[in-house]
C-alpha cells in the first residue's frame, strides 16, 4: 500500500534535492529555494492567509496554502484538472506557472506523487547542469 504524502514529507522531500536550501521569500515566508546561495529561486512557498484565496466552504482565506511552481501551463492545468489531487488555483495565479494545496489536503495523494510533483518544481527552477546531473544520476 503506497503512504499517503504527509506535510512533514514536503522538506524531507525538498532537502533531499540538490543546492536546496530553505530561506525565505514575499518578505518573511518560508520558501524553499535552488541553488543554495543569492541566486536562490524558490521552487514551493508556504504561503500566508490572503483576500486573493478564500475558502469557498468558511468564507475565511486559506491557512496552510503552499505554493507549489509549475514548469508551464501544461502541467499547471494537468495538476489542477486532475480530480484525484488536491491541487487548485485563484485568479490571482493566472498567467503564473504554480499551482496552490493545502497542506491540510496532502494525504488525498502518496508520497511518491507528492515526491514527483515536488522534483518537477525543483527542475523547473534549479540551474540546467544541476537538473541534468540530478537524472543522469537516477
Amino acid at each position: 500500500m503506497e503512504r499517503k504524502a504527509t506535510p512533514g514529507d514536503i522538506d524531507a522531500i525538498c532537502r533531499g534535492l540538490p543546492e536546496v536550501v530553505l530561506g525565505t521569500s514575499w518578505g518573511d515566508r518560508p520558501t524553499y529555494k535552488v541553488p543554495q546561495g543569492p541566486k536562490g529561486r524558490g521552487f514551493v512557498l508556504y504561503r500566508a492567509p490572503h483576500k486573493t484565496a478564500i475558502n469557498p466552504e468558511s468564507g475565511e482565506p486559506y491557512q496552510d496554502l503552499l505554493v507549489i511552481v509549475v514548469a508551464d501551463d501544461a502541467a499547471k492545468s494537468a495538476l489542477v484538472e486532475d480530480p484525484s489531487l488536491p491541487f487548485f488555483t485563484v485568479p490571482h495565479f493566472n498567467g503564473y506557472n504554480a499551482v496552490l494545496v493545502q497542506e491540510s489536503r496532502l494525504g488525498e495523494m502518496s508520497r511518491e506523487e507528492l515526491a514527483e510533483i515536488l522534483v518537477e518544481a525543483w527542475a523547473a527552477r534549479a540551474p540546467k547542469r544541476l537538473v541534468k546531473e540530478f537524472f543522469a544520476g537516477r
